[in-house]
């Protein structure tokens, strides 16, 4: 076949919710573009596949984009996966897709696991209107202008949390959108200690006050249900 940047999902955590699909194209393909080596070799092993696996994340170089890229004009096919879900959303993807697009080599995304998606279609919130922050900015301003941009699109909000800064996620929440805002906390999806907790964004912060998360985080809400106008930030907030 013809060189081809493939866009592999790989599993949030159970090894079973690889597909079929993916797994022929990790079979056929020459090397594998991934955020974790270390990881990915894990799944390879677990699948019986080995294949030359190129490191690909955040803090790569465009260096590194342009080594993928002459692979691919050489008529390698190349596979671009992440740690776990679907590469290009929240993580460094997107770079050597616009590249590989710029140079007129086929781009061919597979479907697969999604955490923004899981977690929306089991949080019991509205899933008609899809607001998809990812992980919010560090610095406190700007984390709030966008949650108070997302607030009026008056949809479900959906952000990748660490488990550390859960709790102020959701204060920050409380606090532009209101305390009766619906709100769910999606943990460890597909793992065995998943856990789903559905409530009030106040119940929900009191609660893990008390009882900090552990693991991997999806915070979601329903912008459509504020209970109160949003405020904007402070005036020593601002950066």
């Amino acid at each position: 076949m013809s060189a081809t940047l493939f866009i592999v999902p790989t599993p949030l955590g159970n090894l079973s919710d690889i597909s079929l699909r993916a797994i022929d194209v990790l079979k056929q393909v020459d090397l594998v573009a991934c955020e974790d080596t270390r990881r990915t070799l894990r799944l390879m092993n677990h699948l019986g596949i080995t294949k030359p696996l190129w490191s690909y994340h955040a803090h790569s170089s465009p260096k590194r984009v342009e080594q993928f890229i002459a692979a691919l004009e050489s008529n390698k096919q190349v596979a671009l996966v992440s740690d776990a879900g679907t590469p290009g959303l929240s993580d460094p993807g997107t770079p050597l897709v616009q590249a590989a697009i710029k140079a007129a080599i086929p781009v061919v995304s597979l479907p697969g696991p999604c955490a923004a998606i899981t977690a929306l279609v089991a949080s019991g919130l509205p899933t008609d209107r899809l607001f998809f922050i990812g992980f919010l900015p560090r610095r406190a301003a700007r984390a709030k202008r966008l949650l108070t941009q997302a607030l009026a699109t008056e949809a479900t909000v959906v952000i990748y949390e660490s488990p550390y800064r859960t709790a102020e996620t959701v204060q920050w929440i409380e606090d532009i959108a209101g305390p009766e805002v619906p709100l769910v906390i999606a943990r460890e999806l597909t793992k065995i200690h998943e856990e789903f907790l559905r409530g009030t964004a106040r119940a929900i912060r009191e609660r893990l006050e008390k009882t900090p998360p552990i693991g991997e985080v999806v915070i979601l809400f329903d912008a459509g249900n504020a209970g109160s106008e949003a405020s904007p930030p402070a005036e020593d907030d601002q950066p």
